[in-house]
C-alpha cells in the first residue's frame, strides 16, 4: 500500500482553495510502487511504468506516400514534361528490388520500399503513358515529394511514451507499430468505497419511508473505475462513530485509498471526521469551493482517507477536483490539469469572492454559430437531475463575483473530467 506520514498534508488555516489543495497533493502522495506488464489489448487506460524508448525509427524503411512513380531527383523535368522508361512495379510488402538509373522509372505503390536511387515520387494521377509505353512525368516537382523518409515519425531511441503517461487507443497503436505485444504499467489502485448515515438503504434493499436509496456509492465507484481503479464496495457504514473507526482501521491496510461520501458536515450525526480523528489524523476538513465546501481528507494507518460531502453534485464536484488528482498521484500519473473551454454564457449568475465554484451548464451553438451555456434552471446540491440533463460545468475563480450574458466563461465537459 501507498504509506504516508501523519504530516505530510498539514497546513494552515481554516480554508483551504482547491489550487492548494491539489499541489499538496501532488507534491506529497506517493505513488504506488508495483509494476506489472500487460499485454496490449488490456493496456488501455492503465499508467505507463517507464519511458518506452523507440526500438526502431517509424517508418523503419523510406516508403513511398503515395501510387506513382519513383524516380531520381536529378533526373526531374525542368521546364517542360519528360518520358522516363518503366523498369520495374514495386507493391507495398515487396522488396524494393533493383537501383534505378537515370531516366527510369519504377511503377510504387503507397507504403512500398523506395528503391535505391529513387528520392521522389510522382502521382499517378498526374502523369500519363505515351504510345511506346513510356511514362511522362510533368515539371515542376520537388525532389522528395510523396516520399516517407525512414524515422520520419518517430527516431531509434525517442522516448515515444513518457512514463506516467495515461494510455490511450492512439498510444497502444503506437506500442503495437514498434512490435511490442506487452507493456509496462503500474498495477491497478485498489480503492474503498462506503456510504455513511442511517437515512440510506441500498438498492434493492427495504426502504423504508423516511429512507433514500444510496446513488452517491455507485456513481463514485463508477467514477474510480473510469480512471483504472480497483473497487472494493464496503456498503453502507451507519452513524456510529466507533464503528466507523474500526471498519476504517481494518480497511486501511488493504487499500491504497479510502473514499466515503456523507457524514463530513458539523451536525450531531455527521461522524466521519471525529472518526477519523480517532483512527488516525485529519489534515483537511474544509475547502473553499461551491458545490462541496465540507471535505475531509486525513491518514489512517498511512493510508490516504478523503470525505466527500452527501450531496450528489457535491460530491461529483470534490470527485473531480480534489479525488481524481489524488488517485492520479497514487497511481504514478502524470496530473492532468482541467483545461477549461472559453464558451459564451448565456445566463446571469452571482457568487462570493474568494470561493471556486462550478455551475452545470448546457452546451449549445448560439448567435453566429459560437458555442454558449446556458444554466440549470435550479439550484441545489441534491439534483441529480442536474447532473443528467447538462453537458457540463462553468469553473467561476475566486475573484469573480458575477456574470452577465454574453461574458466569456470556462467550459469544462464532463468527459473530459473522467
Amino acid at each position: 500500500m501507498a504509506q504516508l506520514s501523519d504530516d505530510c498534508f498539514a497546513f494552515g488555516g481554516p480554508m483551504m482553495s482547491v489550487d492548494e489543495a491539489v499541489a499538496i497533493i501532488a507534491a506529497r502522495v506517493a505513488a504506488v510502487p508495483e509494476v506489472e506488464r500487460v499485454s496490449l489489448t488490456r493496456a488501455d487506460g492503465r499508467i505507463l511504468a517507464r519511458d518506452l524508448q523507440a526500438p526502431l525509427p517509424l517508418p523503419p524503411f523510406t516508403n513511398s506516400a503515395v501510387d506513382g512513380y519513383a524516380v531520381r531527383g536529378g533526373d526531374l523535368p525542368q521546364g517542360q514534361e519528360r518520358a522516363f522508361q518503366i523498369v520495374g512495379r514495386i507493391q507495398a510488402g515487396a522488396s524494393a528490388g533493383e537501383a534505378v538509373q537515370g531516366g527510369q522509372a519504377v511503377r510504387i505503390f503507397t507504403g512500398a520500399p523506395m528503391p535505391d536511387g529513387a528520392d521522389t515520387v510522382f502521382m499517378q494521377e498526374d502523369v500519363r503513358i505515351d504510345d511506346s509505353g513510356r511514362v511522362v512525368l510533368p515539371a515542376g516537382l520537388k525532389p522528395g515529394a510523396n516520399v516517407r523518409p525512414a524515422g520520419e515519425d518517430i527516431a531509434l531511441g525517442q522516448a515515444a511514451l513518457k512514463a506516467g503517461s495515461r494510455l490511450r487507443p492512439q498510444d497502444v497503436a503506437l506500442a503495437a507499430a514498434f512490435g511490442l505485444t506487452h507493456v509496462d504499467v503500474t498495477r491497478r489502485l485498489r480503492v474503498a468505497v462506503f456510504s455513511t448515515g442511517n437515512e440510506l438503504v441500498s438498492p434493492g434493499g427495504q426502504r423504508a419511508a423516511s429512507q433514500l436509496f444510496d446513488s452517491n456509492r455507485f456513481m463514485l465507484a463508477a467514477m474510480l473505475a473510469r480512471l483504472g481503479c480497483e473497487v472494493s464496495d464496503l456498503g453502507i457504514i451507519r452513524d456510529d462513530r466507533a464503528a466507523m473507526a474500526d471498519g476504517l482501521k481494518k480497511v486501511a491496510s488493504a487499500h491504497d485509498l479510502i473514499l466515503t461520501t456523507g457524514g463530513v458536515s458539523t451536525g450531531d450525526e455527521d461522524h466521519v471526521k471525529a472518526s477519523v480523528e480517532s483512527a488516525g489524523t485529519l489534515v483537511l476538513w474544509r475547502m473553499a469551493i461551491k458545490p462541496g465546501r465540507p471535505v475531509a481528507m486525513g491518514i489512517i494507518g498511512g493510508t490516504p482517507l478523503i470525505g466527500l460531502p452527501g450531496n450528489p453534485v457535491a460530491s461529483f464536484v470534490t470527485f473531480v477536483h480534489v479525488v481524481r488528482p489524488t488517485v492520479l498521484a497514487l497511481m504514478g500519473a502524470a496530473q492532468q490539469p482541467l483545461l477549461p473551454m472559453p464558451v459564451r454564457s448565456a445566463f446571469a449568475y452571482r457568487k462570493k469572492i474568494g470561493r471556486r465554484e462550478y455551475v452545470r451548464v448546457t452546451l449549445h451553438k448560439g448567435d453566429g454559430g459560437m458555442l454558449e451555456v446556458t444554466k440549470f434552471p435550479r439550484e441545489g446540491a441534491g439534483l441529480l437531475s442536474s447532473l443528467v440533463d447538462t453537458d457540463g460545468l462553468v469553473e467561476l475563480g475566486e475573484e469573480i463575483t458575477q456574470v452577465e450574458p454574453g461574458q466569456m466563461v470556462g467550459f469544462l465537459s464532463y468527459a473530459r473530467l473522467m
